[in-house]
């Protein structure tokens, strides 16, 4: 059975909600959003997303991905360490898990240079339907407006959010096939 055990950390670099005009906070839609149907159960399905190992071999620009601190199973708080290549271009992420609700959400904060600067939020979503669940992958570009020409530079990506989009798509379509290969 799946039970709730995480909740939702906050950081200063937390920009999902922005002032609308009349002073209220309204959510800010995720810069890419793409969602799959998968014929699996939700717990695997979940297992699989935080299953760090195994999503570094299905996503399209990490190499690895390993827990700061050996975790018996993702917490809000847990931090791993990313690294990542485009190319013949590497660099390196450190990530702060922000939701581990196993079967709903899964999802982190991305930041560079040790920390100091933020990259983006990614954020796993199960949803359970009558023929498995529905999976969607979502990420927020956090990246201030001096630090998208280095970082293109670094990674060689000019549109982030096409390259997310791509990379989304062949992400999921991957654990989609994991999941219901027999």
């Amino acid at each position: 059975m799946c039970k709730s055990v995480g909740m939702r950390l906050l950081s200063e670099h937390d920009t999902e909600r922005a002032t609308r005009a009349d002073g209220e906070l309204a959510e800010l839609p995720p810069t890419v959003s793409v969602s799959v149907s998968v014929e699996a159960d939700p717990h695997e399905v979940y297992a699989l997303l935080v299953d760090l190992g195994a999503m570094s071999a299905l996503t399209e620009e990490t190499e690895s991905m390993t827990w700061s601190e050996p975790v018996d199973e993702p917490r809000v708080g847990a931090v791993f360490q990313g690294a990542n290549r485009q190319g013949r271009r590497t660099w390196s992420t450190t990530c702060t898990v922000t939701d581990a609700d196993p079967c709903r959400r899964f999802a982190f904060e991305v930041t560079a240079l040790g920390g100091r600067v933020p990259v983006a939020r990614w954020q796993y979503d199960v949803q359970w339907s009558t023929s498995g669940c529905q999976v969607t992958e979502s990420t927020w570009d956090r990246r201030p407006s001096w630090f998208k020409g280095p970082a293109t530079l670094v990674t060689g990506v000019r549109d982030r959010a096409e390259a997310s989009r791509r990379h989304m798509e062949l992400t999921l379509g991957r654990v989609r096939d994991r999941l219901e290969r027999p």
